[in-house]
């Protein structure tokens, strides 16, 4: 076999390792960007538990028309209703102990942290208590959905102009938990789904289960 000279040697050496580095750079960046695996189906009958404040409960519209109530309706689920009106992040989480003992959820959609931007409390500190809910559920094998929530200031209400909260996305990736982004911001940013600045109308309620469905599709939980 005819033997190469040093400098060719040298070249064909430093192209297979350029080659090489860029496959693995490649192999890398595919893993980080993976999405989540799907998670397994809910049955029919399944018992679910809505999570959350006021937009969980339904404030704007009747009970019936609430997004837990319709969602029960379109997928069998016995959707449990945990939103009450007002709570903070805090709140919210020291209800959860009691209502997973209960209440045993095959799946916690949670939706929390709007009143906190109302009020102006600490991102950091809202941030730290849905990682505590998130940790607390994946401790006793419950998936969650997690819902984002717009920054719910005065100037996005009087613009119009709805963006969830940036904490959502990150406490997505970091607890490795589905995400329904963009939902609340649609229907809380248009005059036509909404009760009042914060809280959605009966239309509003139906347009975010719509959403809704179809993350729990997207994510596994519903069948396609």
């Amino acid at each position: 076999m005819k033997t190469l000279p040093d400098a060719n040697r040298r070249h064909a050496i430093q192209r297979l390792l350029a080659i090489t580095s860029i496959a693995s750079s490649a192999l890398w960046i595919s893993a980080c960007g993976r999405k989540l695996p799907k998670a397994a189906a809910i049955p029919p009958g399944a018992t679910v538990l809505a999570l959350g404040d006021s937009l969980t409960r339904g404030v704007g519209a009747s009970a019936a028309q609430a997004y837990p109530a319709l969602l029960a309706e379109h997928t069998g689920w016995k959707v449990v209703n945990a939103g009450v009106s007002g709570e903070t992040s805090s709140q919210i989480a020291a209800r959860l102990p009691e209502l997973l003992q209960t209440q045993r959820p095959a799946l916690v959609i949670l939706c929390a942290g709007g009143n906190d931007w109302l009020r102006r409390n600490s991102a950091q500190a809202a941030q730290a208590e849905i990682t505590r809910m998130l940790q607390l559920c994946k401790s006793q094998s419950v998936p969650v959905l997690l819902v984002a929530v717009p920054e719910l200031n005065l100037t996005a209400a009087l613009t119009g102009r709805m963006k969830d909260h940036p904490i959502y996305e990150a406490l997505a990736k970091e607890e490795k938990v589905p995400l329904l982004a963009d939902a609340w911001s649609e229907v809380l940013g248009d005059d036509a789904l909404r009760a009042d600045q914060v809280h959605a109308n009966a239309d509003g309620y139906a347009r975010f289960t719509e959403l809704l469905q179809a993350q729990l599709k997207a994510s596994g939980f519903l069948p396609s």
